[in-house]
């Protein structure tokens, strides 16, 4: 068989087993493969897929995709919401086929999620040289493109030769696999090594579990730890997306329950408790509730679970004022579990380390007076977040309105998703979840264009949850003018597909997230507004709006549209609409187009995020968020210990 027809049926026969309380789960790894095929693919990978489908539909469906940073996209919410245990292949031919892979591939392994890359690559014999697309450097010759991969992935190998597919896809799928090493892995096929037939072991087509690693605790790091936090006064709990991956939710909420240590989460933590949950503070740091940084400023240890600290998340390490603050660090990943410098790090399977220091702890419990401040805190927070979600605007409302409205008109088991922009930092502080699996915001690498393929991603998934028995869940994407105009071509994906995605569209006539971020930082948001150039100025700043319907647009690809008009009542309309949405067949996506203010900011976190100012500048507004800056900065701390 040719090498591409190996690769797919090899693919068609790998198996993820995982075991959680004693129950075992077993699924396919790859249930599919995505690919847009050019003179790189369409002979080799191609023609296998074709010819598998002519065979057996069910052996590796295919399926088409518009662009192929967004079937990158696709294949990386599917990860995520089947918490890691399956995603998708991506073929591509070579040169921009590939090179369009390469977002996707930092997307997914900043966020540590496994997505397989077969980027096609020139010719390994030189029989054609230059082929078409090749990249040519006269210091290197054996460098191509897809070398480019090697920073962005977790695992990259070159199949220049047929028997080396063995050793490549092996080694790859161990990656894949591994929760602590998982990203993107990279297995480059040069387009005529994929048509080359060569003989293949049956042992390599024979299917193959690959049982996803949860390893326990060491006894003498729980005993360490449990002594630390015995000796705390004001501990707190940070909560990241590991929890939500090792299925710990339930035990973290046992934790809280039996210690009275609250917690405060990341974006790819939301979830891991319901947001009125008497222990949890919601989000924390720079997108963070004002509850869960009051409690962090004073929190003299920190217990850090699934983790990876981004600068957010310690609110550029400002968020920890306590000057004996110490770490427990629980991770999987020994680059998480070591951060901040911490002596007390626990490499393991974040909830077989929760029921270890459940057991650790029995009896402990902190101080009645944190928990009457966290009951305080959150009250005072939820109170800021009623009123942003009730005061209403005309005749274009606030985004804190539109949250607030689709959050009302969603069901508990539905998913939200987001990516970049204001919305993240907004749904981050003020999103009320009740489901882990109901929040989806890519945050690790805030792509732009990432929502709508990762909202299509999220809903096969949730697709497939459902046909096995679990939960109906809608999935709804939220996305901004600017996000949507750099890929918003996976629409005509779920067109094409009859699959029911509702897409929130907000415009706001430009970059609302990085406009605010200008000016606070005192460049008077330049060039980050949609307008006709003032060609006299050079400008892009002050001229009328740019005569744009994005919502004809959306039609124009084949979604159905719900516009709601500007007005006195456009919050009772979005909601509406929502339901509207809801209720309809599977029959295709559905854009609801609303307009927003974008100088109508959400509530404060009451905290900070470092991104460097001029230290000089000849305007006045640069030079006073100068001072503002240096008076930030001085609050910044090391976190060693």
């Amino acid at each position: 068989m040719t090498v591409a027809q190996a690769v797919v049926e090899f693919l068609s026969k790998q198996y993820t087993v995982d075991s959680i309380d004693g129950v075992e789960y077993r699924e396919r790894l790859i249930p599919g493969t995505f690919g847009i095929f050019g003179h790189g693919n369409v002979a080799g990978v191609g023609q296998a897929l074709k010819q598998y489908q002519a065979a057996d539909p069910t052996i590796m469906p295919y399926y088409q995709g518009r662009n192929e940073q967004a079937q990158v996209h696709q294949a990386v919410g599917y990860a995520r919401h089947t918490r890691r245990r399956q995603t998708f292949a991506i073929s591509t031919s070579i040169g921009p086929g590939s090179s369009n892979l390469l977002t996707g591939a930092a997307l997914a392994t900043t966020n540590r999620l496994p997505v397989l890359l077969l980027p096609s690559d020139t010719f390994a014999t030189r029989a054609a040289d230059p082929v078409l697309q090749q990249l040519e450097l006269p210091y290197a010759y054996d460098i191509t493109v897809n070398d480019a991969f090697r920073p962005l992935s977790r695992f990259f190998d070159r199949v220049s030769r047929p028997e080396q597919v063995f050793s490549a896809f092996h080694h790859g799928l161990r990656v894949l696999t591994d929760p602590a090493e998982t990203g993107a892995v990279t297995i480059s096929l040069p387009q005529d090594v994929q048509a080359e037939a060569f003989d293949v072991p049956e042992e390599f087509l024979a299917k193959r579990e690959w049982r996803i690693r949860r390893p326990e605790a060491e006894d003498d790091d729980i005993r360490r730890a449990a002594e630390a936090i015995r000796a705390a006064k004001r501990p707190l709990i940070i909560a990241g997306g590991g929890v939500l991956y090792a299925y710990a939710n339930e035990e973290l909420a046992k934790f809280a329950e039996l210690t009275g240590i609250p917690v405060g989460n990341t974006q790819a933590g939301v979830g891991v408790l319901p947001w009125d949950h008497k222990f949890s503070l919601g989000a924390i740091g720079s997108t963070g509730t004002t509850a869960a940084n009051a409690i962090a400023a004073e929190a003299d240890l920190i217990i850090g679970i699934g983790t990876r600290y981004e600068d957010f998340t310690t609110a550029s390490r400002t968020a920890f004022q306590n000057p004996d603050v110490k770490f427990v660090n629980i991770n999987v990943a020994p680059i998480d579990a070591y951060k901040h410098g911490t002596t007390l790090p626990i490499v393991a399977d974040a909830r077989k380390a929760l029921v270890k220091l459940n057991q650790a702890l029995g009896g402990y419990r902190v101080g009645a007076d944190l928990e009457e401040k966290v009951a305080a805190e959150k009250k005072r927070w939820n109170g800021i977040v009623d009123e942003a979600f009730e005061t209403r605007y005309t005749p274009l409302p606030a985004q804190n309105e539109i949250i607030g409205a689709t959050n009302k008109a969603m069901d508990d088991q539905d998913v939200v998703i987001c990516a970049a922009g204001s919305l993240p930092g907004d749904l981050h502080k003020m999103w009320r979840v009740r489901d882990p699996f109901g929040y989806h915001v890519e945050y690790a690498y805030s792509c732009m264009g990432y929502e709508i393929p990762g909202g299509l991603g999220v809903k096969r998934a949730a697709l497939a949850e459902a046909a096995a028995g679990g939960p109906e869940r809608d999935v709804v994407v939220m996305v901004g003018d600017g996000s949507y105009l750099m890929m918003h071509t996976e629409l005509v994906t779920a067109v094409a597909e009859r699959i029911k995605l509702i897409v929130v569209l907000i415009q706001n006539h430009g970059y609302a997230s990085i406009g605010s971020l200008s000016e606070s930082l005192g460049s008077q948001r330049f060039g980050t507004q949609y307008r006709v150039l003032d060609k006299e100025q050079h400008s892009f700043d002050a001229g009328e709006n740019l005569p744009i319907d994005l919502a004809t647009n959306a039609e124009s690809l084949g979604a159905r549209v719900i516009r709601i008009e500007p007005g006195e009542h456009v919050i009772e309309a979005l909601g509406a609409a929502i339901k509207e949405a809801k209720a309809a067949p599977e029959t295709g996506p559905i854009v609801i187009h609303v307009e927003s203010d974008p100088l109508l900011d959400a509530p404060s976190s009451e905290s900070w995020w470092d991104v460097p100012v001029s230290q000089v500048s000849e305007l006045e507004s640069t030079r006073h968020a100068y001072k503002t800056y240096t008076d930030h900065k001085n609050r910044q701390r090391k976190l060693l210990g």
